[in-house]
């Protein structure tokens, strides 16, 4: 075995990418971690569970053996199995879950169940292996935004939106836009060059100390400029709509974090999901953070999008479930 050290498998299933990854035990180090991620989506413009699932069923296999093969270990030398189990799409869990229980019960394996977002604020651990709580973290994905304060004993919800994910409303905007799928990406490309400034869109809940998120008068407020354009408008004005919702985006984001990190004097701030892959928000708070003397830990875009390393990070502090007792363990959508 090339790897002296116990290394634990990891499956991540919870929407439309299929992930395995091989860590240390210590959870600090990915030796490999692969990432598949469905096309089948793009024609209707949003995650489709059936076929997500179905997708995970067909690849899942392949992904698991090019991981342990990149990892140069083979299964019977792992000695941990870790697999996201909540939240997400409950089909696309099960596929994960299912594949997880087999390998461990076929190898007499313990099985660790993770939390997704537990899982996002870990990858931040792969990032900064120096990294220790406390600290307040942000996750900004298609399906959650939220903030926490994390200490040894655990993540603490501090605020959460109270309507759509900043991923979400990304999606919405880019599709009234008439741009592609997913629309965080899809927006930052549009807004290159444009003036943030030059359409005012307004940042919810802003008051003193709230530390929730509203995105919901954001798309309203992008749906209403575009009525007063016509085609031709809309065509004009495109960089400069795409960059003030971004902005708005961004400035609602930043603001809590940095309000939460204050409130809770904390050393140190995370941002993770999808959405931190997101440059200008890393840009302003790298910006904001360096000026207030924060340790700001974003990690790389490939691990805040959805991926087994993260799930394996989570795993490496978390109880594990001895063999054979995790026969009935199951996924929950929440």
């Amino acid at each position: 075995m090339r790897y002296k050290d116990s290394v634990i498998l990891a499956i991540e299933t919870s929407c439309d990418d299929t992930c395995a990854a091989v860590l240390d035990e210590e959870g600090r180090s990915a030796l490999s971690n692969i990432v598949h991620t469905q096309t089948e989506h793009e024609r209707y413009g949003g995650v489709v569970p059936e076929v997500a699932s179905r997708a995970h069923l067909e690849r899942l296999d392949d992904v698991v053996e090019k991981a342990l093969a990149d990892a140069d270990v083979t299964l019977d030398e792992v000695t941990r199995i870790a697999v996201t189990v909540s939240p997400g799409l409950i089909g696309a869990l099960l596929v994960g879950v299912s594949a997880a229980k087999s390998l461990a019960y076929a190898h007499k394996l313990p099985l660790t169940p993770v939390n997704h977002l537990e899982g996002h604020v870990a990858a931040a651990y792969l990032a900064d292996p120096t990294l220790e709580p406390p600290f307040v973290a942000l996750i900004a994905s298609g399906g959650h935004t939220a903030l926490y304060s994390v200490a040894e004993s655990g993540m603490n919800l501090l605020g959460e939106t109270l309507d759509d994910a900043a991923g979400e409303a990304l999606d919405k905007g880019a599709r009234m836009l008439g741009l592609g799928f997913p629309g965080g990406p899809a927006i930052s490309k549009a807004a290159r060059g444009g003036d943030p400034s030059r359409y005012d869109f307004p940042v919810a809940l802003k008051e003193k100390n709230n530390l929730n998120f509203s995105f919901s008068g954001l798309k309203t407020s992008l749906l209403y400029k575009l009525k007063a354009l016509d085609a031709k408008g809309v065509k004009e004005e495109l960089t400069h709509l795409a960059a003030g919702y971004e902005a708005a985006v961004v400035e609602a984001l930043s603001r809590k974090l940095l309000r939460a990190a204050g409130l809770h004097e904390t050393p140190a701030v995370v941002v993770a999901g999808g959405v931190a892959a997101n440059a200008s928000l890393r840009r302003a708070l790298t910006q904001e953070c360096e000026r207030r003397n924060l340790k700001l830990v974003i990690p790389p875009p490939e691990l805040c999008t959805d991926n087994a390393a993260m799930i394996g990070a989570a795993a490496a502090t978390a109880p594990a479930v001895p063999y054979p007792d995790y026969l009935d363990l199951n996924a929950r959508s929440v």
